[in-house]
């Protein structure tokens, strides 16, 4: 499934991620997913949450940088071997190039979600939703 993701740049020194959290905390925001990147100057926050339209309104009015991006949601066996064969081989083996990806647990016993941004994301869901 099509799911949006927010990222969010901010500068890389201490107080900034606590600050967009408790932006997105005072917007009754409840994340679902988050990922950090960092280089020396900024870092990009990667979120996936219960609200992405409202979140991005209180992190704009906040006055941080934000975009948002289309990315698929896949779930994979929570075992040995459940992403590489369930998600990763899949779309090498159809040349689908993985920009990046992070996972998270779902409520659900034995069962793991992964937000993909890669290269054809229409293909992609052909692929793991078949």
């Amino acid at each position: 499934m099509r799911i949006e993701q927010v990222s969010v740049f901010a500068e890389n020194k201490p107080g900034r991620l606590m600050a967009i959290l408790e932006v997105l905390e005072k917007a009754d925001i409840n994340l679902r997913a988050i990922s950090v990147a960092e280089t020396d100057e900024f870092g990009i926050v990667r979120m996936i949450m219960d609200n992405h339209e409202k979140a991005v309104s209180a992190l704009k009015n906040a006055g941080f940088t934000v975009r948002t991006d289309a990315l698929i949601c896949g779930e994979a066996p929570d075992v040995e071997g459940g992403l590489l064969n369930s998600v990763i081989k899949p779309l090498a083996k159809e040349g689908i190039n993985i920009d990046y990806f992070y996972t998270y647990l779902d409520k659900t016993p034995n069962k793991a979600m992964i937000v993909i941004k890669c290269s054809d994301l229409e293909k992609a869901e052909e692929i793991l939703y078949k």
